[in-house]
């Protein structure tokens, strides 16, 4: 069998940049249950690292954790649009009322609405629940961001 064009493109580093997994990690944090709150984003892509430390209004720290992930979503959305995103947070709450799709929670449901909005910009968004030992890149952000609203 010959070489087609299809077989040229699919081995090609345009396909293999489409498949790159961005890895994401975020935290929410409060200082305070309400508080001034504060989110941490570190990613990993492309061999580098970005880091993010983005001041919260006052609220608290579950809400402070979806807040995370939306602000993730927003700078993948803008940096790596079409590519594959994988979160990872610490917060099992987050996890559970993303992977279910549902909450009974007033305060919970819009954040869930405006998340699955962003991530349906993606081909394929994935999320899992990990110690907060293995967090501690977005953790120390999600704390600098609340530290600089102190300042």
């Amino acid at each position: 069998m010959g070489s087609s064009r299809y077989d040229i493109i699919k081995g090609s580093t345009i396909e293999q940049e489409a498949r790159t997994i961005i890895e994401v990690y975020t935290d929410g944090a409060s200082n305070g249950n309400p508080g001034i709150s504060g989110a941490g984003v570190y990613i990993k892509a492309n061999g580098k690292d970005y880091e993010y430390a983005l001041p919260l209004e006052e609220m608290s720290n579950h809400e402070a954790e979806f807040h995370a992930i939306i602000q993730a979503l927003a700078i993948c959305i803008r940096t790596f649009p079409g590519k594959i995103v994988s979160f990872r947070t610490d917060s099992q709450i987050v996890v559970d009322v993303i992977e279910k799709n549902h909450t009974k929670n007033k305060v919970f449901y819009p954040l869930l609405l405006d998340i699955n909005k962003k991530a349906t910009l993606f081909p394929h968004f994935f999320i899992k629940q990990i110690p907060n030992k293995q967090n501690y890149h977005a953790d120390r952000l999600a704390k600098q961001a609340i530290q600089i609203q102190k300042e």
